[in-house]
């Protein structure tokens, strides 16, 4: 395979757009050449502190990252998950300061590109601005999902339908197999998403494995049966507004490798 063309199948941004978007090759390696990975981050480390103006766009590389928020006496709320080929904050320069913050959940490599090169992208090439702003609208569509998820779930369907989720969002950029993916969430993560305790997760956890529906082994999750656990918590691709669900061929794409 031509080592540039390798290139731009390798960045996570580019696999995970060819679900919602119709790029050329022209358009690939604009974007390969604007997101490149500049800089590591570790386990917690702060992307963006809320009250933060932003100087630019983050877009996650390899490993994972949290949004949160601090409430009440210093409880932290996680709001959302960004894996490869997600961005971070690209409505930061229309918002202004952030109201709240992101970190890195693993060690993770992140590319930062300068506010002025993104305008230029977008105001040139409305394909490609039509591919970011699907992107943008699909992280508030999982947003939607989540805050229904809490409202209406049952705590084991929660955690379950979360686990298809990050299986299916890993697979769209070949970061995971068509069972099992990484899964860096600790018990008290998973409690801080799903609102519940720290208890009633490890209870719910223990559920799902004696009922077969998950395992569990060295941070990362293995499904027996994909197909019986989205029965088992009713899970629905639509909200990720997927054009199409990844195939063998894409499972054997390059893979992005989250960081431990």
């Amino acid at each position: 395979m031509d080592a540039t063309v390798a290139h731009h199948r390798a960045n996570p941004l580019i696999l995970k757009l060819r679900y919602g978007a119709d790029l050329d090759a022209g358009d690939r390696a604009l974007l390969a050449d604007l997101f490149r990975a500049d800089r590591v981050l570790e386990p917690q480390q702060d992307i963006v502190r809320a009250g933060d103006r932003a100087t630019g766009v983050h877009l996650v590389i390899e490993g994972f990252a949290f949004r949160y928020k601090i409430v009440g006496d210093g409880q932290r709320q996680i709001l959302g998950l960004l894996l490869p080929g997600d961005f971070c904050d690209l409505q930061s320069v229309v918002l202004g300061p952030s109201d709240h913050y992101i970190a890195a959940l693993t060690a993770c490599t992140v590319a930062d590109v300068a506010q002025d090169r993104i305008d230029a992208l977008v105001f040139r090439d409305s394909r490609l601005a039509r591919a970011l702003w699907w992107a943008t609208l699909v992280d508030e569509s999982i947003l939607r999902e989540w805050l229904a998820s809490m409202g209406q779930r049952s705590a084991d369907k929660r955690i379950a339908h979360l686990f298809c989720e990050l299986l299916l969002r890993q697979q769209l950029v070949g970061a995971a197999g068509k069972r099992d993916c990484p899964l860096p969430l600790t018990q008290p993560m998973l409690a801080d998403i799903l609102g519940i305790t720290t208890i009633h997760v490890s209870r719910v956890l223990r559920d799902l494995r004696m009922a077969g529906l998950i395992q569990l082994k060295d941070r990362r999750l293995h499904v027996p049966d994909v197909r019986r656990l989205r029965n088992f918590c009713d899970f629905d691709t639509s909200y990720l507004h997927l054009v199409r669900e990844p195939d063998d061929q894409d499972a054997a794409s390059p893979p992005i490798r989250a960081r431990p």
